[in-house]
């Protein structure tokens, strides 16, 4: 008899799989996202992001939430997803905190009401999936609550921008001079040119008219 492992695949069949390329990867995951932490004002309402994902689909997916108070994890809001599409039966243990999520979205986000200081610290999304033998999974999302919202420093931003206007404002002035430089550099050798088409011209008239004269005298008589 083949022996099996602890996901149910006997031996043979695990190696056939993986030959095969048909091993299921990707089991139950569950995200809150590519930002994992928030700031947030104390008063203000936040809220804390996570979906879930399988391969395999889900059948009673059982999720919840939690708050890490210092080492004692404090229940937030549970619930079970049927199945693919049908929304979850949710139960929400904390006054200021309300569920969100969809199951149509694959979301079972939260949203938490008028935080304050004793709120700050890490939340934990959890999920387990039955239909893939218990398989669960769990993310972290950080919340810091503050006084005011840090303004960001822009100055570096500030200096490369003025750096780069002053650059770009150079190289206008200057290409503006080359420009009008070469224009009056035309102009005058067109000038000069004029000058020497002229001059030439009158040379020739003066030659012609000095001739003509000379021509034109009768012999003086006795």
């Amino acid at each position: 008899m083949a022996s099996l492992d602890n996901t149910g695949w006997s031996v043979p069949g695990l190696l056939v799989a993986l030959l095969l390329g048909v091993l299921p990867v990707n089991g139950l995951e569950v995200s809150t996202g590519k930002v994992s932490s928030i700031e947030a004002m104390n008063g203000s309402t936040v809220l804390l992001p996570c979906t879930y994902s399988s391969c395999i689909g889900i059948k009673n997916l059982y999720f919840n939430w939690q708050f890490n108070d210092n080492g004692t994890m404090v229940k937030f809001c549970d619930g079970v997803i049927p199945s693919e599409g049908v929304e979850p039966r949710v139960k929400v243990e904390h006054e200021r905190v309300e569920f969100v999520g969809s199951s149509k979205t694959n979301n079972i986000s939260i949203l938490l009401w008028n935080i304050t200081f004793e709120d700050d610290g890490e939340y934990i999304c959890f999920a387990k999936n039955p239909k893939e033998k218990g398989r669960n999974h769990s993310a972290i999302f950080t919340l810091k609550v503050v006084n005011q919202m840090k303004e960001d420093d822009n100055t570096l931003t500030v200096i490369i921008v003025s750096v780069l206007g002053g650059v770009i404002g150079l190289v206008i002035i200057v290409m503006v001079i080359k420009a009008l430089v070469v224009h009056f550099l035309l102009k005058d050798d067109e000038k000069n040119k004029e000058c020497l088409v002229n001059a030439s011209g009158n040379d020739n008239t003066e030659n012609g008219l000095t001739g003509a004269k000379a021509d034109n005298k009768g012999t003086p008589k006795l």
